[in-house]
């Protein structure tokens, strides 16, 4: 474990390092931010889960979404699996706050886990854009969602999620910029940044917070939220 770890703090130092070359505003970040929390992939057990949470979360504000999953997690007995789900009644998870369509998500995804047609524990094995084509066939996660999964459960170090608008947003802020790139400029501007785009998009996530609470106020359009929208 021990070993483990000190990979990880060597990739996040190497990845660091890399970004801070490339230009002044990089550096800048890396200075005022520090280095990101060093991330290993979940156990398989918590794939689903993670999943789930992900759902729950698209198209919601992170205190809504946060109170929706907790109520969840505590209707389906305080743990969130594929068994918890698919016995639990069709309305539960409605009643915890659920639209009509994630909780379709969520039961979709239970099924096609407990089926075989997606096999989370070992998903890990796949190459990134193997993993995006796996889970969205699954009705209700889109690319975003992947996106996520890539970056937290299996803590890929060069996922770069320029349809998130808070990733867009913060590199608006950081690169002093009056509106945020579109998408395709953002997949162009990443290049550079490769192969630690990652940690690039947890520093214009920092730099997204530190907006102007004005500016942070006006909720993104669907078309840019980048969320999936369930």
């Amino acid at each position: 474990m021990a070993a483990g770890a000190d990979a990880v703090g060597d990739a996040v130092a190497d990845g660091v390092r890399h970004l801070a070359a490339q230009d002044d505003v990089a550096r800048g970040l890396v200075e005022r931010f520090g280095p990101p929390p060093r991330r290993v992939p979940s156990p398989p057990g918590r794939r689903f889960e993670e999943l789930v949470r992900s759902i729950v979360h698209q198209q919601l504000a992170g205190k809504a979404a946060a109170a929706i999953h907790a109520r969840l997690v505590a209707g389906l007995g305080g743990s969130v699996t594929v068994e918890a789900v698919l016995d639990s009644p069709p309305e539960l998870l409605r009643e915890c706050g659920l639209s009509a369509s994630k909780a379709a998500a969520v039961s979709e995804l239970a099924g096609q886990v407990r089926s075989g047609a997606l096999v989370l524990a070992t998903i890990g094995r796949l190459r990134d854009e193997q993993v995006v084509a796996q889970l969205t066939q699954v009705r209700g996660i889109g690319r975003w969602t992947a996106e996520m999964f890539l970056l937290g459960a299996l803590a890929r170090p060069d996922v770069w999620p320029v349809g998130d608008f808070g990733v867009r947003a913060g590199y608006a802020a950081a690169w002093g910029l009056a509106d945020p790139p579109s998408a395709s400029e953002m997949q162009t501007i990443g290049l550079a940044y490769q192969p630690y785009r990652s940690l690039l998009a947890w520093y214009c996530w920092r730099a997204a917070d530190e907006r102007p609470a004005a500016a942070r106020a006006r909720p993104p359009r669907p078309e840019e939220a980048g969320r999936d929208q369930v």
